[in-house]
C-alpha cells in the first residue's frame, strides 16, 4: 500500500509540474547555446551575421550566447533586450503564419525598425521571401502570437 501511495503522488507531481512549465524563450540547443552561437550583436551593429566565439559567451535567461568580440558581449551584457532577436531567435514567418516555434539559417535575417527578424531557410524553403511578400499581415499575427507563448521570466 505505501509503495502504491508512493507511486501515485510521484505521477501527480510529474504531471503538475510538466503543466507548470513554461515554453523555453529562446531558441536554444540542448546544450542551452543560443542559435548556433551566432552574435545577435552584430546584427544590429554590424548589419551581418556572424558566428560567435565561446572565449565571449554571456548567459541570460537561462540561454548560452556567444559574441564576436569582449565589446560585443559588454554592449549586450548592459541590455539585451536591445539586441535580441524577435520571437527569442524562432523563425519570424512560422511565428506569424503558423504559430510555430520553428529553427533558423542565423545568416538569413532582416532589420526593420531596429528589429532583428531570423528566417528558416533550407530545403529550398527560404520563408525570409514569404515574409517580405506578406509583412504587412505576418508581422502583427506574429508579434500576437509571440504574445500567447508562456516564457520563463
Amino acid at each position: 500500500m505505501r509503495l502504491l501511495l508512493t507511486c501515485a503522488a510521484a505521477i501527480a507531481f510529474l504531471g503538475a509540474s510538466a503543466q507548470s512549465d513554461p515554453l523555453p524563450r529562446f531558441n536554444v540547443a540542448d546544450d542551452g547555446l543560443w542559435v548556433d552561437g551566432y552574435d545577435p550583436v552584430s546584427y544590429t551593429v554590424d548589419h551581418r551575421a556572424a558566428k560567435g566565439d565561446a572565449r565571449f559567451s554571456y548567459t541570460y535567461g537561462g540561454a548560452i550566447f556567444h559574441f564576436v568580440s569582449p565589446a560585443h558581449r559588454d554592449l549586450f551584457a548592459k541590455a539585451p533586450a536591445s539586441y535580441l532577436p524577435a520571437y527569442g531567435g524562432w523563425c519570424a514567418y512560422a511565428m506569424g503564419a503558423k504559430n510555430e516555434k520553428v529553427a533558423v539559417d542565423p545568416e538569413t535575417f532582416k532589420l526593420k525598425d531596429g528589429r532583428v527578424f531570423l528566417f528558416y531557410n533550407r530545403f529550398f524553403t527560404n520563408t525570409l521571401e514569404d515574409w517580405n511578400q506578406a509583412e504587412d499581415r505576418l508581422l502583427p499575427a506574429a508579434d500576437r502570437h509571440w504574445a500567447t507563448f508562456k516564457h520563463r521570466p
